[in-house]
């Protein structure tokens, strides 16, 4: 079963990626999709990513009461947290809920009422057409949402040090700018347009290949987000393991 559905995904993006018949149109699909995905997620990523940031300098704190250890290590760990792992893999998990289940059903609609089959009949590339403005906003959006959550994580980290006394916000400053390394950048947007990927892909493939009526719609929109997540997790280790 596991073969049959990858063999089938496979031979969708084969299809997805084929030459468009005219570019202008899918341009104008690409600029919808990035609006949806990245405009319309902005608010969400960021109350989580700002909560998230203020809680972990809290929790860090928590831990690390010694004399020994400087306060600055608190912003020097959320900083290396929230960009290797926080940021990107917590952003996608909560995207591939929206961003996934909304493209999943939204093509999966399409197929049960036969307007796939109508695109197909006048001769259009259906997957080249649905998919690849998904998936090009997805590897393009989800990357800047990823950077955007660090920033605010990292913001968010410096209030609540702040507001609960954990850490003074010169201390915390002198810890995120301190012995810092470009390469985790490198490795979080890596995680982030494999994420945007895996995200868009296999909500496309759920909705695409639906059989039914609304309630098996509801289904893949559902099954689609769990793939995703679990697949989410994967890359995060496999990308983790190869790039540290």
């Amino acid at each position: 079963m596991f073969f049959t559905s990858f063999g089938k995904y496979l031979l969708l993006l084969k299809t997805v990626f084929k030459k468009p018949e005219k570019g202008s149109i899918y341009w104008k699909e690409i600029m919808h999709e990035m609006n949806s995905i990245g405009v319309g997620s902005l608010g969400l990523v960021a109350i989580i990513s700002t909560f998230i940031g203020a809680v972990m300098t809290m929790q860090i704190a928590f831990q690390l009461v010694s004399d020994l250890i400087p306060n600055s290590i608190i912003g020097q760990i959320n900083r290396d947290s929230s960009i290797l792992e926080l940021s990107p893999t917590i952003s996608a998990l909560v995207l591939a809920g929206k961003v996934g289940s909304s493209i999943s059903s939204q093509i999966g609609s399409m197929r049960v009422t036969e307007q796939i089959d109508a695109l197909e009949i006048m001769g259009i590339n259906a997957p080249g057409y649905l998919i690849l403005p998904k998936i090009l906003a997805g590897i393009t959006m989800v990357p800047v949402l990823v950077i955007i959550s660090i920033f605010l994580a990292l913001s968010g980290g410096l209030i609540g040090g702040a507001l609960s006394g954990a850490v003074t916000p010169s201390d915390y400053i002198m810890g995120i700018t301190g012995d810092f390394r470009g390469y985790t950048i490198a490795v979080a947007l890596v995680k982030a347009f494999v994420f945007g990927f895996i995200i868009t892909t296999i909500a496309a493939y759920h909705g695409f290949y639906v059989k039914g009526g609304a309630l098996e719609v509801g289904q893949a929109s559902t099954k689609s987000v769990v793939v995703s997540c679990i697949m989410i997790l994967v890359a995060d280790y496999v990308i983790t393991a190869l790039m540290l």
